[in-house]
């Protein structure tokens, strides 16, 4: 593999300190003809990266695996996971960790290559992606990104020049994923499993460092780590929750120890409201549909607990017993995200006991009209949109009086209410519809169909009357859409 002294960009790779076990050193494989599809130029300026000169041949070459920056030490990172509740020994098996840029504001942010060739945990895979699943990823992450979602970024998507061999041939890609770090819960079990107890507690000194260096120096820096990890995902399920956004599959490795959502492959956004909304292909019985993904947190996080016992007390039983009182603090801290959240997207300022049951029957009124999730909301935002039929409900005028005296009972003024629901509710989301159009465009090399859905989700509380096209429901719902791994 061609190393270059370009000043491109510079990496760094701290997951070297940790012990061997938990990677493999591993160059990615390089392709025939790589060239950009799309390139991420405000991205790269937050990370302090030089757009123009990323965008040139070479650049291209260093994005696609063809040469390897100056100091990264490209690898493959081992993990574990529960899928659909059966563990498993995984790792990546199509992605190449180039290493870590250091940002302007000191920020540590990995660099992956998904879908830079075979890795020795690929178990049989090509270790390729194909270019339609890259884009999406591409389009669904950055979208999260601007929902104000906490998610690993999209830098660059890049053609290989090559075929990928699916159920038929597909023009290969590889994408150019940006992460605080691409540690998972599976990554802990994985130590658990085949580490040592020196390995584990490595792999959480590290973790703590890397993303919890507050809690460094407390008596027992375990306790506090899960303590603050099971804080950051009650956050980001509420988030999930309250955009209407359906991961497709909350395994275990796709649960990062960042708090970041990972992992946009059979992914959606909910169009009409319905609780068991499912979009993934492979998740037939709804083990992760919409109303189970708190419960699915809660699951994963208990999996975590049980992974890093041995560091949380020398005694197991009472190990246990602080496993057992923090996990089950999960739910409760994610019902007062979520309530708080939709709090806002109702204009509440103050806190009152009836608002879950204000707000759990409304939802219950949209699941009974089959009325679109986000469009309401936003009809409630801008009363004069209040045109789809949920609006024109019996149900619904006696709700919105309860609604209306709830408002009156705190000291906001009408203004001040209207502003917290235009930037609790959004005026677009990546509809399904509107991204299968994009990718099927894309992949036929009209790039501009996806050009200007990228540009209309970049500010989605914006409310421009450029957002009206692209936040219709499609004109004939699809309840058979189904979305796919991508792999």
């Amino acid at each position: 593999m061609k190393k270059t002294e370009s000043e491109k960009i510079k990496l760094e790779n701290s997951y070297t300190q940790l012990p061997e076990v938990f990677y493999t050193l591993q160059d990615p494989t390089p392709v025939t003809s790589p060239e950009f599809v799309i390139f991420n130029a405000v991205l790269a300026q937050e990370l302090g990266l030089d757009a123009k000169l990323i965008q040139s041949e070479e650049g291209a070459a260093i994005l696609a695996g063809n040469q390897v920056p100056d100091h990264a030490t490209p690898l493959a990172q081992a993990y574990a996971g529960h899928q659909f509740g059966h563990f498993t020994m995984l790792g990546d098996g199509r992605a190449i960790l180039l290493g870590e840029h250091i940002t302007p504001d000191d920020n540590r942010r990995d660099i992956q290559l998904k879908g830079a060739g075979r890795t020795p945990y690929s178990r049989g895979g090509d270790g390729r992606a194909a270019l339609g699943p890259m884009l999406r990823e591409y389009i669904i992450s950055e979208a999260m990104h601007a929902l104000g979602v906490p998610t690993t970024r999209s830098l660059a998507v890049v053609s290989t020049g090559e075929p990928t061999y699916r159920e038929t041939e597909l023009p290969g890609a590889i994408l150019t994923r940006v992460a605080a770090s691409h540690l998972r819960v599976g990554t802990f079990q994985y130590a658990r499993k085949w580490g040592t107890q020196e390995d584990l507690r490595a792999l959480a000194d590290y973790a703590i460092k890397r993303h919890y260096p507050e809690v460094w120096n407390q008596e027992n820096r375990y306790v506090s780590f899960l303590r603050e990890l099971i804080k950051k995902q009650a956050v980001l399920i509420a988030k999930w929750q309250l955009v209407g956004f359906i991961h497709g599959v909350m395994n275990t490795d796709n649960m990062t120890i960042s708090g970041e959502t990972i992992d946009y492959g059979p992914c959606a956004f909910m169009d009409v409201y319905s609780p068991e909304t499912v979009f993934s292909s492979i998740d037939v019985q709804g083990r992760y549909a919409y109303q189970n993904q708190p419960y699915i947190a809660g699951w994963n996080l208990a999996r975590f607990a049980e992974a890093i016992l041995p560091l949380l007390d020398k005694d197991q039983d009472r190990a246990i017993e602080i496993a057992n009182k923090e996990v089950t603090s999960f739910l409760d801290l994610y019902n007062q995200n979520w309530l708080a959240g939709m709090r806002g997207k109702l204009g509440i300022f103050n806190e009152e006991t009836e608002d879950e049951k204000l707000v759990e029957q409304l939802l219950e009124i949209m699941e009974k009209e089959k009325a679109d999730y986000t469009n309401t909301f936003r009809g409630l935002t801008f009363p004069d949109r209040q045109k789809d039929e949920v609006f024109q409900t019996d149900e619904f005028a006696n709700w919105k009086e309860k609604w209306e005296a709830r408002l009156q009972r705190q000291d906001e003024s009408m203004e001040d209410i209207h502003y917290l629901m235009r930037e609790s509710n959004p005026a677009v989301i990546p509809r399904n519809h509107k991204v299968e159009e994009a990718l099927e465009a894309a992949v036929a090399g009209d790039n501009s169909v996806m050009n200007r859905l990228l540009d209309v989700l970049k500010n989605p509380y914006a409310h421009t009357n450029a957002q009206e096209e692209y936040g219709r429901p499609p004109a004939t719902p699809d309840p058979a859409y189904r979305t796919y791994c991508g792999t």
